[in-house]
């Protein structure tokens, strides 16, 4: 079993009630009423997407498209820009 971390380019908007964390790395959004709720949703969302990705031989890096990337649409929104730290294993069979 080999253990990896993977570091994704994430950001944190102010929502009107609450807050939506987006990894733009791999298109995964999660929310919560204040931005450590919304961060920790999205570090399990982030896990979990990876973990059905590998799973079934999917990619794992699936950006945000450009016209959707609220770096360039919602500017006046976005609270945060930060890296997104997921640990995660791989378990190979032979």
């Amino acid at each position: 079993m080999e253990k990896s971390n993977i570091v994704l380019r994430s950001v944190l908007i102010k929502e009107n009630e609450g807050y939506t964390a987006l990894c733009l790395d791999t298109d995964v959004a999660s929310d919560g009423m204040t931005p450590n709720e919304a961060k920790a949703n999205l570090q399990e969302a982030v896990e979990l997407y990876i973990e059905a990705a590998v799973e079934n031989n999917l990619p794992v890096i699936r950006p945000i498209p450009k016209e959707d990337n609220p770096l360039f649409t919602k500017t006046a929104d976005i609270v945060e820009d930060f890296a997104l730290n997921v640990n995660f294993q791989i378990t190979t069979y032979v």
